[in-house]
């Protein structure tokens, strides 16, 4: 059985990430989705308990697809779970050179255990990015196009919460 590994911090989780986690089910036996903390973002929009929630709903019809949080690094969480690889999603070729790091560090660190398996999101999704949501959010206009509904109205139903005080959300 092949097991990979797909990390991010989700916050929230786009229709780009989605389409990256899509490719993964169809490719491999299993996919294992980690929520993980990013120690450059101070505030998240929402806990990591609620980003969990909401994936669980999202990837709940999906047998294939195991949604998990974790405080530890990538690849220590790769180890962990048996995975044999880490999916990293690629936008364009920024991207791509941060990756190539990323992935000669997480194979050295794991003895040449753990390799790194690069997918592009479609074209559509490529320019989205979980901080242009939140700004677009924020400026009260639709985020329909770049998140699932589910994640919308979650994002929604925070602010009504929080208080934020945008009261032209969409």
């Amino acid at each position: 059985m092949t097991k990979v590994l797909y990390t991010g911090s989700f916050d929230p989780i786009t229709r780009g990430h989605m389409d990256i986690i899509n490719q993964a089910s169809q490719l491999f036996d299993e996919v294992v989705v980690a929520i993980l903390i990013n120690p450059n973002k101070k505030d998240g929009f929402f806990t990591m308990e609620e980003r969990l929630n909401i994936m669980k709903k999202i990837y709940e019809d999906y047998d294939n697809v195991k949604i998990i949080c974790e405080e530890k690094a990538a690849v220590d969480v790769a180890e962990i779970m048996e995975c044999s690889a880490i999916i990293r999603g690629l936008r364009g070729l920024s991207d791509f050179d941060y990756e190539i790091g990323l992935a000669n560090i997480n194979k050295q660190i794991s003895n040449n255990k753990v390799n790194t398996i690069c997918l592009f999101a479609d074209n559509k999704y490529q320019f989205i990015s979980s901080s242009m949501v939140k700004e677009v959010f924020r400026l009260g206009k639709d985020i329909s196009l770049y998140v699932d509904d589910i994640v919308k109205e979650e994002m929604k139903e925070k602010v009504k919460v929080k208080e934020y005080g945008n009261k032209n959300i969409r």
